[in-house]
C-alpha cells in the first residue's frame, strides 16, 4: 500500500497531539505497523538499532553537557552574574532587561538548559523588575526569550541531536550557530532600545543609590568573580571546540568538571548538591534517550515502508524547487512547535525530510541551524511552550498567562526575522565553518 507510510506518520502525530506518551507513542505505534510491514523479523532489526544508539560516542555529550548545566546552576555563580550585570547597566533606561539579555546569552553558552535559565532569572530578576516599575509584560517577555537562547548558542544540546539526527558534524553545527545566536542577541537588544526611546516608563532605570552602593564596594572583585569566571568556562569548552582539539563531547567533560571545580571554589560543593546533580542528568538524559529510542523505531519502520523514497517521489513529480519544500518544512517545524516538544520534532520530523533535502542537494548544516532557530521559537509559542511554564511557576502574584503570553509576542517575531536573514542570507550560518575549517 502506497500511502502507509503517511497514514503511519499522521497516526503517530495524532496520537501525540492527543497527549499520549511521547517514547511509548513512537515505540508501540512503531512495533504494530513494524510487525505488519515486517513480521517477526522486526525484532530482529529494532535491537540493532537501540545498540547503535547506546554506542553512539557523539550522544555521550548530551549527559555532560546537563551535568555541566546542572552544576553551574548550583554553584551559584548566575545568581551573581545577574546582581552585578543589573547594577552594571542600571544607569541605562532599560538597563535592568540589557543585564537579563547579557546573562541570559552567557548560561545559554555555559548550561544550554533552558528551564534552569528561566526559572534562575525569573526567580531572580522578575520581582526586582517589577518592583522598579517595569511592564509586567516586558519583563516576562525578556526573561523567556532570553532564557531560551541555549537552544541556538553553543554548546547546546538540540544542536547535538540534530547532529546526531542529520548525520553530520557536531563541532560545525556550534560554529554554524554562533553568528546566527548573536544575531538574535543583537535584534532582541534592539527591540529594548526602542522601548526604552519611545516606552521609557515602561523599562526604568535603577536608583541611583543601589548603583553608588556597587560601585563603593567591592565593585571589581564582583566583576571578576561572577563575569570573568564563567566566561573562562565558556572560552575553554567552546574554544576547544573550534580550535579543533577537543571533540564536543570530549569538551562537555571538560566544561562539566570546570563546572564542578567552580562549585568546589565557591563552598557550594557537597554530597547533597552532587545527588541532586545526578539525579536531575539522570532525569534528563533518560527522557531524552527513551524518546530517541522510539524515535529510532519510528525511522526503522518509516524507512522500511520506503516512507523517504514516496515523499522524494511525491516531491520530484511534483516539480517542487528546493525553497519551496524548505518553507513547506518551515512552516510544518513552526506551527508543530506549538502542540509538541523540540525533541518529538527533532526525532519524528527531521528524519522524514532529511533525506529529501539531500536529494535536493540542500546544505545539511544550513538545514540544521534553520531548524534549530525554528525549535527554538517552539519554548515561546502558547500553548505549550516550556519557557513560558517554567516562568509561570516562579512569577510572583499578579503575574497572569495572558501577561506571559502577551509578552512573548514581540519576541516570537524577532526569532522569525532572524530565522529569515538565515535563510535569505545563507553564509550567515556558513562563512564561520568555512572559515575555521
Amino acid at each position: 500500500m502506497e500511502a502507509l507510510p503517511l497514514i503511519f506518520f499522521f497516526v503517530v502525530l495524532l496520537l501525540l497531539m492527543a497527549g499520549f506518551p511521547v517514547a511509548y507513542t513512537l515505540g508501540g505505534v512503531s512495533l504494530i505497523f513494524g510487525l505488519f510491514t515486517f513480521g517477526f523479523d522486526f525484532f530482529n532489526l529494532l535491537p540493532l538499532r537501540i545498540w547503535g544508539i547506546m554506542t553512539n560516542y557523539i550522544l555521550i555529550a548530551v549527559p555532560l553537557f546537563i551535568f555541566m548545566g546542572v552544576m553551574f546552576e548550583k554553584s551559584g555563580l548566575a545568581e551573581e552574574l545577574l546582581e552585578t550585570m543589573a547594577l552594571l547597566f542600571g544607569k541605562l533606561r532599560g538597563g535592568l532587561a540589557i543585564s537579563v539579555l547579557v546573562v541570559g546569552a552567557m548560561l545559554a553558552a555555559a548550561t544550554g538548559i533552558v528551564g534552569a535559565t528561566v526559572v534562575t532569572m525569573g526567580v531572580l530578576t522578575l520581582p526586582v523588575m517589577l518592583k522598579k516599575g517595569y511592564n509586567p509584560r516586558v519583563a516576562t517577555g525578556i526573561i523567556s526569550a532570553s532564557g531560551t537562547l541555549g537552544q541556538i548558542i553553543p554548546p547546546s544540546i538540540v544542536l547535538v541531536l540534530l547532529g546526531s539526527v542529520l548525520n553530520i558534524s557536531v563541532g560545525d553545527l556550534f560554529v554554524a550557530a554562533v553568528i546566527p545566536g548573536f544575531i538574535l542577541v543583537f535584534l532582541y537588544f534592539l527591540w529594548i532600545v526602542y522601548q526604552a526611546i519611545f516606552r521609557p516608563k515602561q523599562v526604568p532605570s535603577m536608583p541611583k543609590e543601589d548603583i553608588e552602593d556597587f560601585i563603593h564596594g567591592k565593585k571589581i572583585k564582583r566583576i571578576v568573580t561572577a563575569f570573568l569566571v564563567p566566561l573562562l568556562l565558556i572560552i575553554i569548552v567552546l574554544g576547544s571546540i573550534f580550535a579543533g582539539i577537543a571533540s564536543p563531547t570530549e569538551a562537555a567533560a571538560i566544561g562539566a568538571l570546570g563546572a564542578t571545580i567552580l562549585t568546589i571554589a565557591r563552598s557550594k560543593f557537597n554530597l547533597i548538591t552532587l545527588k541532586d546533580v545526578m539525579t536531575k542528568t539522570t532525569s534528563l538524559t533518560s527522557m531524552a534517550f527513551m524518546i530517541l529510542v522510539g524515535a529510532s523505531a519510528f525511522s526503522l519502520v518509516f524507512r522500511g515502508m520506503d516512507g523517504d523514497i514516496y515523499l522524494t517521489n511525491l516531491i520530484t513529480s511534483a516539480e517542487m524547487e528546493s525553497h519551496h519544500f524548505l518553507a513547506i518544512v518551515m512552516v510544518i517545524i513552526f506551527v508543530a512547535g506549538f502542540f509538541i516538544d523540540f525533541i518529538e520534532i527533532t526525532f519524528i520530523i527531521v528524519p522524514v525530510v532529511a533525506p529529501i533535502f539531500v536529494h535536493l542537494n540542500v546544505d545539511l548544516l544550513w538545514i540544521g541551524i534553520l531548524i534549530a532557530i525554528n525549535l527554538q521559537t517552539s519554548f515561546l509559542t502558547p500553548p505549550f511552550g516550556f519557557a513560558l511554564f517554567f516562568l509561570k511557576g516562579v512569577a510572583p502574584e499578579g503575574i497572569t498567562t495572558n501577561d506571559i503570553y502577551k509578552g512573548i509576542i514581540p519576541y516570537v517575531g524577532i526569532q522569525l526575522v532572524g530565522l529569515f536573514l538565515v535563510i535569505f542570507i545563507p553564509e550567515l550560518a556558513l562563512w564561520l565553518p568555512k572559515v575555521i575549517n
